[in-house]
């Protein structure tokens, strides 16, 4: 693989399917970092642990799925964005107690920063109180 664009949409696909880090790493850099102001990811720093942070939210989600509004590579920068919507309904166990059947559409962007055709650093921008909100979990 030598085109970024394609490793982010295959990135993106494997994390948000929840797939986990066994099926991301291939396109990222082993030590790949992770960065959100979400508070709910304030304790998160790599890549690794947010793919399977993301492995975890389909537990509680099952339906959990993404709707792609807008994917753009800037090769200049070596930068991937993606800009999505996450839809599901929490019809499964969570940390938060017995699921609640409540419906999440939650607008996020990634910015995926590529070094050597492979990702080296992912930014989400999130909005995590709406989304706990959504879910009756906050």
């Amino acid at each position: 693989m030598s085109n970024i664009n394609e490793i982010a949409d295959l990135f993106f696909d494997a994390c948000e399917t929840g797939k986990g880090w066994d099926a991301c790493k291939e396109y990222c850099h082993p030590n790949a970092t992770f960065s959100a102001q979400a508070e709910v990811l304030a304790d998160i720093g790599n890549l690794e642990s947010y793919t399977e942070w993301m492995k975890g939210l389909l537990t509680a989600i099952p339906d959990g799925h993404y709707e792609m509004k807008s994917f753009s590579t800037d090769e200049t920068r070596n930068c991937v964005t993606a800009f999505g919507i996450f839809h599901g309904t929490q019809t499964g166990p969570s940390g938060s107690g017995e699921p609640t059947g409540k419906v999440i559409a939650a607008d996020y962007v990634y910015a995926m920063q590529f070094e050597d055709q492979l990702i080296s650093h992912v930014t989400k921008i999130w909005n995590d109180s709406i989304s706990l909100q959504q879910l009756g979990w906050a």
